[in-house]
């Protein structure tokens, strides 16, 4: 990636895996500015990765070709009002990782005009497995799409979406996905604590079963119903277990799960984006 500094708005876990990733593949430490309000949160990322820090948001932004805004959308409004000015004048890329928050929104509270790329990394990037989807708005040049796209590569693997409104999508399926694999870990544990195991052997045995099934579909180039057949024997105790989750319409449960969660996306960005 050609060496621009980057200037993180807020300095939350995911704005500190960003930081870690783009360091642990060789960006400069010395060309990241954060700022955030509370004071011990930089001194950590200072003492951790030797990254400049300020806790106002002008001052890490005027050293910032890119700007990464990592504040809670709630707060999107007024710190983009705020950055506006400089916005106006410099004309940084801006990268959000804000959940809900519409590009066109977004550019507007900066005052029009700029480039936007809108990003939504799942939790796991905290351990660089994360999985993000972006999408940039129309005055996103190549370069900047591509410098977009190697920061959040450096926490997992990134795509990109040619319809914003597909994010909302994203964030039924790989933003929430994480809690919804969580609760399947969770349920399985408990089953096999009434089974008989102990809570910690069936915790164990949950977590790297999870881990296992993840490593060898991503490993393989079959498809997830491929590797579960190739695991399925007929009439063998893996067969009844099947049967009895898709007896419980466990399909259709997902389905209606993700439909809950996109309605919800949508009605977030609805009223993050209200001119009221």
């Amino acid at each position: 990636m050609t060496l621009q500094n980057i200037a993180f708005i807020g300095g939350g876990n995911m704005a500190g895996s960003l930081i870690g990733g783009l360091i642990a593949d060789g960006y400069a430490a010395d060309s990241v500015w954060v700022s955030d309000p509370d004071a011990e949160k930089l001194g950590a990322l200072r003492e951790r990765f030797f990254v400049h820090t300020a806790q106002s948001n002008q001052e890490a932004a005027q050293h910032g070709a890119v700007w990464l805004l990592a504040v809670k959308p709630q707060m999107m409004r007024q710190v983009a009002a705020e950055l506006a000015p400089q916005a106006l004048q410099t004309r940084p890329l801006v990268i959000s990782i804000a959940a809900g928050i519409r590009s066109a929104d977004l550019e507007r509270w900066l005052g029009g005009g700029q480039a936007i790329v809108r990003a939504m990394p799942n939790t796991p990037a905290l351990v660089r497995s994360g999985a993000s989807a972006l999408y940039a708005n129309a005055l996103a040049s190549e370069a900047q799409k591509s410098v977009a796209e190697n920061i959040l590569r450096a926490v997992g693997v990134a795509v990109w979406l040619k319809d914003e409104t597909l994010m909302d999508a994203v964030t039924a399926l790989s933003g929430s996905g994480p809690a919804y694999f969580f609760l399947v870990m969770e349920a399985l544990e408990e089953a096999g604590v009434k089974l008989g195991l102990t809570r910690d052997i069936a915790r164990l045995l949950t977590l790297e079963t999870a881990f296992g099934a993840a490593k060898i579909a991503l490993e393989s180039n079959e498809s997830s119903a491929g590797l579960r057949a190739r695991v399925t024997s007929t009439g063998g105790t893996t067969e009844q277990a099947i049967k009895v989750l898709e007896q419980g319409r466990l399909r259709e449960l997902f389905e209606a799960a993700l439909k809950a969660a996109q309605a919800r996306s949508v009605e977030l960005a609805g009223e993050l984006g209200s001119n009221t």
